[in-house]
């Protein structure tokens, strides 16, 4: 079976339990195989405002937010992502036993990409252009390089930036990215996890949380979804349909904190996307 976990990088997340608990299911279970993604948008916001370079974001007119990259802030991405937090989850996994790799998807070129030629996005009520963004998505996965880690027990540990045919280093959505990654692998299960527990009706009310999205009520799940939210919806619905690999059979979008936010969103704990248009009604 293959496992596929990723991680928020928002305010508020703590590794370890999550890490904890993933090396206890490994050794469980050592013909488990696993991949880690991780974010880390808010450790990136906390430095770029250190470095006198206050973070922007990018929202485009269908809603969906993105953090305005250019150089500078590229470079300062990578310093997180690439180093301080990818490096520190390998060090807790091997600590507890784990042959962790942490890799981003320029190493090796896991994570073959397009960057976006122009943007449209809306500032001050207007839409503008934007050309010179190093943003894009994912277009290729290299899954016979992460089988042959996982086929030696490694496990490996992603992080954004992608990079480009012609050697351009670009931020991605790490969530998009792990949905696609997912499918490449044929994994079986793709969870979600972040600083919010899963869809809400009203972000403002725990209690509206959609516990179940498919085919009979995604255009409420989508109508729900606002800011980074709408990006987590749309990697679960990628990876329910196969994006650049075979469907993943469950995506559930659940909370990283908390006493074992692996097994409770195993469990169901969240929104559980499955393909089955019976598989339950909002609640």
């Amino acid at each position: 079976m293959t496992l596929f976990i990723k991680i928020g990088g928002g305010e508020g997340i703590s590794l370890s339990p999550i890490l904890t608990e993933l090396a206890s299911l490994i050794r469980a279970d050592p013909a488990l195989r696993v991949v880690l993604v991780h974010g880390g948008s808010h450790e990136t916001n906390v430095l770029s405002e250190k470095l006198g370079r206050p973070p922007r974001t990018i929202t485009s007119p269908s809603g969906h937010t993105s953090r305005r990259t250019d150089r500078d802030t590229l470079d300062i991405f990578t310093m997180v992502y690439c180093g301080r937090i990818n490096k520190s989850i390998v060090e807790h996994l091997q600590r507890e036993g784990v042959n962790a790799v942490g890799l981003s998807g320029i190493d090796s070129a896991i994570w073959r990409g397009t960057r976006k030629s122009a943007i449209r996005a809306i500032e001050e009520g207007r839409t503008v252009i934007i050309r010179d963004d190093l943003s894009g998505t994912v277009d290729a996965v290299d899954a016979d390089f992460l089988n042959l880690l996982m086929d030696t027990g490694r496990v490996p540990v992603l992080t954004p930036p992608a990079i480009t045919e012609d050697g351009i280093a670009i931020n991605v959505d790490a969530d998009r990215a792990a949905a696609r990654t997912a499918a490449a692998l044929g994994a079986d299960e793709l969870l979600l996890l972040s600083n919010v527990r899963g869809v809400l009706r009203n972000p403002d009310d725990p209690s509206s949380l959609i516990t179940h999205a498919s085919a009979a009520n995604i255009d409420d799940v989508r109508a729900a979804a606002g800011g980074r939210m709408k990006n987590k919806v749309l990697a679960a619905e990628e990876a329910m349909t196969g994006v650049g690999g075979t469907p993943v059979s469950r995506v559930v979008i659940g909370a990283a904190n908390g006493d074992n936010p692996i097994a409770r969103a195993r469990a169901g704990s969240g929104t559980v996307f499955t393909s089955s248009a019976h598989a339950g009604a909002a609640h």
